[in-house]
């Protein structure tokens, strides 16, 4: 690979010399393990020591067994583990001076002044202050005669990289801290379970779930399980709440529902401080309203279980982006924590989250609730403002009466998360006083008019269902445009949503297309993309592949499981996708694969070869288990099959071989969390730009929009949610193979090679600058929804 003067590549950056130090601090979080892993693994692969710190800050300040170094085998097998398997522990006595001065001795007769510290605002805090008071504790050890001058100045600086592992998503800066996924699955997946025994009852369920000052795990799981009203500390409700939720309630019972889902954070409080628990609220439906009402608290439960596909990917970016960080640091560069916005990993300085984080407490105490739901950040008051305006109907007197009738369709194959999107359309569309059309079986449905108005209560309980209720079919428009123009004449549909795949944004340009001949589909219409495959282009990730992900990463993990105490064995699973590589790739990180065959990365028999004799080395040692993924379209000659057989023969008398074609189980089940609430949001954002856009192409009682602006897709691009036009794409687009040209997760390929131990080039150039934390004061505005 031509190795270009701007770019900055991985490799040539060194750690010879380094000796980093990776800690478990505060409560665990699922993750944390993948993060150890990643740490471990590219700071040996750069060339440093690399030392596990057991048992937190208490082993650092206790010293001996507790800080050991890490060999590459040491991480094996624990990406699947939940917790951390390095310990975790509460330590007072690194509050003290003498405990710290005891752990910087620890540290130095080790060598080590690169400290990777994975845990909350607490542990972290402590981490900075550990680092501004390193020169003096060192001078204290010179004074007592622990340490000499040589090592005091060898060892003059301590830098410091923080890593946020939290379930509750408490720390400002990063739109998810580690674990957070993983406990939003343990919770839906308890809802999931408690909302079939209360429809059979006609129950209400009031659901505690973690969060003592943070109301994130509950308001996101409110908005991906649809639940009828959520209390959380940052917001809470206004005096006479009481009687707004009974009505609430029983006003839902009215309209056919058989259950109430009450989600209450532990934190929740009224507007004078006082608590509001779960047994409160039980009894209060008791008294008011009569219904049957369990209570259900789910503690520990939430912190347990294997972590997510997004946490472990989550993670494993952090982890290598850490050891950059530690890499490229001076002596003057603050103490960095590494998180997400939007899609990117970035680094910001630690102090100035801490600070944010701290400044959220300090406006939830003096009762300032709209500027702590600003400063918890863009993700947390979107998921509150999108929560209020799904969750609670106004009166008909109060809605805004439109008179645009707007139909929603899903296209292509079935993608988990699409019912969420669908849901959410409708109740925005109705909520900013449009008439909705819910139409069936895609295109089509829509030539054979299968469409009819949906109303509010008709999309109730559709988050948590997989699949497509509405009916979706891969037909494209083109050869029945004159008959959709003609049934969108006779329904008077004036903007059109449609939720699918390569196939909605094919159908999108064809009707685009149309529009010179057919002056009825001159309306606004918009795409959101949802398919396993995440092959649309304009956008970084699609509805339904999360949950894609997730089938794929579990059942590699029981596949592997299989494995456990028989003989050396390395399973080939090929994944769908068509011929984009996405699930391959990034479920392959996500599982700890050695290996992944995609399109668009060509590979031949050398390659082949290579890998085999990658693993027969492996295998010698002390790897007991392979993992190869394989892309459904990779190569037209090197099937499954082949592959499989070249691995058994090759592979002969190290290890046997396996395999497993997964099928369309990575279509089916319900819905991640993720997947429900990213449905959910850009739906709402796409009914909003359709709002719009009518707003300004009804002109002389009719709406006509013929710009290429009228027809876009939306997107998540880097950071941020963008529309755009259908016709700029075009030139991003391989047609024939129906993926994007530039795929952003080619990206993470190299991150997964090199946690398999293979040499690569990894180019790191979007890595970088340390940025500042950006306070949100955004305008006053209820109705708008972003991500």
């Amino acid at each position: 690979m031509a190795q270009s003067d701007n770019k900055k590549f991985f490799e040539n950056l060194t750690g010879a010399g380094k000796a980093i130090a990776v800690l478990t601090s505060g409560g665990d979080a699922q993750g944390m393990n993948a993060a150890v892993r990643a740490v471990v693994r590219v700071g040996i692969y750069v060339g440093a020591k690399v030392y596990f710190i057991h048992e937190g800050y208490q082993g650092m300040v206790d010293g001996g067994d507790n800080i050991k170094e890490a060999k590459w085998e040491s991480v094996s097998s624990m990406l699947q583990v939940g917790g951390t398997v390095i310990g975790s522990a509460r330590c007072k006595e690194f509050r003290t001076h003498e405990g710290r001065l005891k752990a910087a001795h620890n540290l130095v007769q080790r060598g080590i002044t690169n400290l990777c510290v994975i845990g909350g605002d607490g542990s972290l805090t402590g981490a900075n202050l550990f680092r501004e008071e390193w020169s003096g504790l060192l001078a204290e050890l010179v004074e007592q005669g622990l340490i000499d001058e040589e090592a005091a100045q060898k060892y003059s600086a301590l830098h410091i990289v923080g890593m946020v592992g939290s379930i509750d998503n408490d720390f400002c800066g990063t739109d998810m801290t580690i674990g957070t996924d993983s406990a939003l699955h343990r919770i839906i997946e308890v809802v999931d379970a408690i909302m079939t025994t209360a429809q059979s009852h006609q129950r209400t369920f009031v659901l505690e779930v973690m969060g003592r000052h943070c109301g994130y795990l509950a308001l996101v799981s409110a908005l991906a399980c649809g639940a009828d009203w959520v209390l959380i500390p940052e917001m809470p409700p206004e005096d006479g709440w009481e009687e707004k939720m009974c009505q609430k309630l029983s006003a839902t019972r009215s309209r056919g529902s058989r259950l109430n889902i009450i989600i209450v954070a532990e934190g929740a409080i009224d507007r004078h401080g006082k608590a509001i628990t779960s047994s409160i609220v039980k009894d209060l439906v008791v008294r008011c309203l009569g219904f049957d009402t369990r209570v259900t608290i789910l503690g520990h439960v939430q912190r347990g279980g294997t972590p997510s596909a997004f946490d472990r990917i989550l993670a494993s970016r952090m982890g290598v982006e850490a050891v950059l960080a530690l890499l490229e640091t001076t002596a003057n560069t603050p103490a960095c924590v590494v998180s997400l916005c939007g899609n990117q990993s970035v680094r910001l300085p630690l102090m100035e989250c801490v600070q944010m984080t701290q400044e959220v407490q300090k406006a939830m105490d003096e009762k300032k609730f709209e500027e702590a739901v600003q400063l918890r950040g863009r993700s947390f008051e979107n998921n509150l403002k999108t929560y209020k305006l799904l969750a609670h109907r106004k009166p008909e007197s109060e809605l805004p009466h439109s008179n645009f009738n707007v139909a929603v369709l899903n296209v292509g194959a079935p993608a988990a998360g699409m019912n969420a999107a669908v849901r959410s359309a409708v109740r925005v569309g109705i909520s900013e006083g449009h008439k909705m059309f819910a139409v069936s079986d895609g295109f089509e449905g829509f030539y054979k008019g299968q469409i009819k108005e949906i109303k509010w209560a008709d999309v109730g309980g559709w988050t948590g269902q997989g699949g497509s209720l509405l009916g979706t079919k891969r037909t494209l428009p083109a050869k029945n445009v004159d008959k959709i123009a003609e049934q969108i004449r006779k329904y008077n549909i004036n903007a059109l949503l449609v939720i699918g795949g390569f196939e909605a944004y094919l159908g999108i340009m064809e009707l685009l297309a149309a529009r010179g001949t057919y002056e009825d589909l001159c309306v606004p219409m918009v795409m959101v993309p949802a398919t396993v495959s995440n092959n649309v282009p304009g956008s970084d990730l699609s509805i339904g592949a999360d949950t894609a992900l997730n089938a794929i990463t579990d059942t590699c993990d029981r596949i592997k499981q299989s494995a456990s105490g028989t003989k050396r064995r390395v399973f080939i699973i090929e994944t769908m996708g068509g011929y984009c590589g996405y699930l391959a790739s990034v479920g392959g990180l996500a599982a700890g694969a050695d290996a992944a065959y995609i399109y668009e990365e060509p590979f031949d028999i050398r390659d082949l070869q290579s890998n085999v004799e990658h693993l027969r080395e492996k295998m010698k040692t002390s790897i007991q288990r392979g993992l190869v993924l394989r892309n459904e379209n990779s190569n037209e000659n090197y099937t499954t099959d082949f592959i499989y057989q070249l691995y058994s023969e090759e592979g002969r008398g190290v290890f046997d071989c396996r395999k497993n074609v997964l099928g369309h189980m990575q279509q089916g089940g319900s819905p991640s969390p993720f997947d429900r609430n990213f449905g959910t949001k850009i739906a709402a954002k796409a009914m909003q730009w359709i709002t719009k856009k009518l707003n300004e192409s009804y002109k002389q009682g009719r709406v006509f929009a013929n710009t290429e602006d009228s027809a876009c897709l939306l997107g998540m691009r880097r950071r941020a949610m963008i529309f755009q036009p259908v016709v700029q794409l075009k030139d991003e687009t391989d047609f024939i193979h129906r993926i994007p040209k530039e795929q952003w997760w080619l990206k993470l390929r190299p991150l997964m090679k090199i946690l398999a131990k293979y040499k690569t080039s990894y180019d790191v150039s979007d890595s970088g600058q340390l940025e500042h934390v950006a306070h949100n004061r955004p305008k006053k505005s209820e109705s708008t929804v972003g991500i």
